[in-house]
């Protein structure tokens, strides 16, 4: 796979650049700090970036005719309207996690909701002094499996965490947890991977991780 990278040199990015070394997959375009830099034209662009170069993210896809897959957070609601419209003509693969764990999780959440409708619910995030967006993009999938019911969430940047996540549903008398913790921003990379891989046998439409992780 030739592809394309926006953030290359950021922390994600450099662990995108190193898991798809290791599976042979060729760096022919990237667009950072440093400036843009193409060897040939990419079968795929990866997004690891900030949402203030998203308005280029889009141009390189339309530019190189292939598929997006975007990994960065704080996205706006204006943004993910671009991006449902950039899928009717292109494939498009967005999640704000692309951890395999952070999936089961959210699986496990909603079948606690389900079952447990009346108990009190909170979330809570933590990652890295240096991360910008509260709550975390997927503090934010795990807010929407509760659709309008209100539930705090509690977020915390500190040191060097890649990223925490927990949810805590509370009965009388008992609670239960369901928690993730990233170790590595390898765990992200791997997820971008087999996103990219998948994003290169699909047909135009947006899709998200979950799509990815549960395909059949």
């Amino acid at each position: 796979m030739k592809y394309g990278l926006i953030g290359a040199t950021g922390k994600l990015g450099k662990e995108v650049v190193n898991v798809f070394a290791d599976h042979n997959h060729e760096l022919m375009f990237t667009y950072d700090l440093n400036g843009e830099w193409i060897e040939k034209e990419p079968e795929i662009i990866i997004d690891a970036s900030l949402p203030e170069v998203f308005n280029d993210s889009i141009k390189f896809v339309e530019q190189f005719n292939v598929p997006l897959i975007i990994a960065t957070t704080g996205l706006t609601d204006d943004n993910l309207i671009e991006l449902k419209k950039l899928s009717e003509s292109y494939t498009v693969v967005q999640s704000y996690n692309f951890s395999v764990g952070i999936q089961v999780l959210l699986q496990l959440t909603k079948l606690a909701n389900e079952k447990l409708p009346d108990w009190d619910v909170e979330i809570s995030e933590t990652h890295h002094r240096f991360k910008q967006d509260k709550p975390s993009g997927t503090a934010k999938m795990m807010q929407e499996i509760f659709g309008e019911k209100v539930v705090n969430t509690s977020s915390l940047r500190l040191g060097s965490v890649p990223g925490d996540h927990s949810v805590n549903f509370a009965g009388l008398g008992e609670v239960l947890s369901i928690s993730h913790r990233a170790t590595s921003r390898i765990t992200f990379a791997e997820g971008i991977l087999k996103s990219a891989e998948f994003a290169m046998k699909k047909e135009s439409g947006l899709y998200s991780f979950t799509d990815v992780v549960f395909s059949k």
